[in-house]
């Protein structure tokens, strides 16, 4: 199962916020990934490394509003994780305008390690349309 969190400072529809992080279901994951600059953490509630990054997740929401946290429970959401090849959990991606440019996935992911691969992807991507070809 896969779950994403997405949070947009401006965004308070389409589901639950904590923190500053939007959990997407189903129905509302393309609406929320749609614009702007958004992190998707695919999540599972029997993933323990995902269950130990989310205080982490629900800080970077507070700490970068030009973020949206969206948080997508991989579970319940089954077929976006197949469309996006989400195959293991944890997973974070980072889209720009809907489209993937980012991907981070592995089962030890340190919060100092998230932190860095958000830098580097950010700042590769800029302010420019870099599609991820990967």
């Amino acid at each position: 199962m896969v779950a994403c969190l997405v949070t947009a400072p401006t965004v308070t529809t389409h589901g639950g916020t904590v923190e500053g992080v939007i959990e997407a279901t189903r129905e509302t994951f393309r609406s929320l990934v749609a614009q702007g600059l958004v992190l998707v953490d695919v999540w599972g509630p029997e993933c323990r490394p995902c269950l130990a990054l989310m205080p982490h997740v629900e800080r970077i929401a507070a700490e970068r509003p030009e973020l949206s946290v969206v948080k997508l429970e991989a579970p319940k959401a089954r077929r976006i994780c197949i469309e996006m090849q989400v195959h293991g959990l944890p997973t974070f991606l980072l889209l720009r305008e809907g489209t993937e440019f980012a991907r981070l996935s592995k089962s030890t992911i340190s919060p100092g390690e998230l932190e860095d691969w958000l830098d580097e992807s950010i700042g590769e991507a800029g302010g420019s349309e870099t599609a991820a070809s990967g």
